[in-house]
């Protein structure tokens, strides 16, 4: 990590729709649930689940569960909200704000 005291810009936020280009669940597509950014990695939906075993507390029973853990951040791509996709970002400028759009469409995404 670079001593930057600011912290990264990221291609993809909480609540995108991204697919897995590497690894075990490549080609799996899902949203994103989480995004670490001091250790570059993102929570998806559905991808990379572990198991935990959990002790029992007074408000919920133990147990093993299926927990959605993290991958890094380079083994995905956002998808194309005109096609469905995977594509690369830019940033631009628009009225004064930072925005990023597709490299594919050309399109801005929200």
């Amino acid at each position: 990590m670079s001593k930057n005291r600011f912290a990264p810009k990221l291609h993809v936020k909480k609540g995108d729709t991204v697919q897995v280009i590497a690894g075990a669940y490549k080609g799996v597509q899902g949203e994103v649930l989480e995004v670490l950014v001091k250790k570059s990695r993102v929570v998806i939906d559905g991808v990379n689940l572990r198991k935990k075993h959990t002790k029992p507390t007074n408000d919920q029973p133990g147990g093993i569960n299926e927990i959605n853990a993290p991958i890094h951040i380079s083994n995905v791509l956002l998808l194309d909200p005109k096609s469905g996709t995977p594509t690369r970002i830019g940033r631009k400028e628009v009225d004064g704000k930072s925005v990023r759009f597709s490299k594919k469409s050309g399109e801005i995404i929200a």
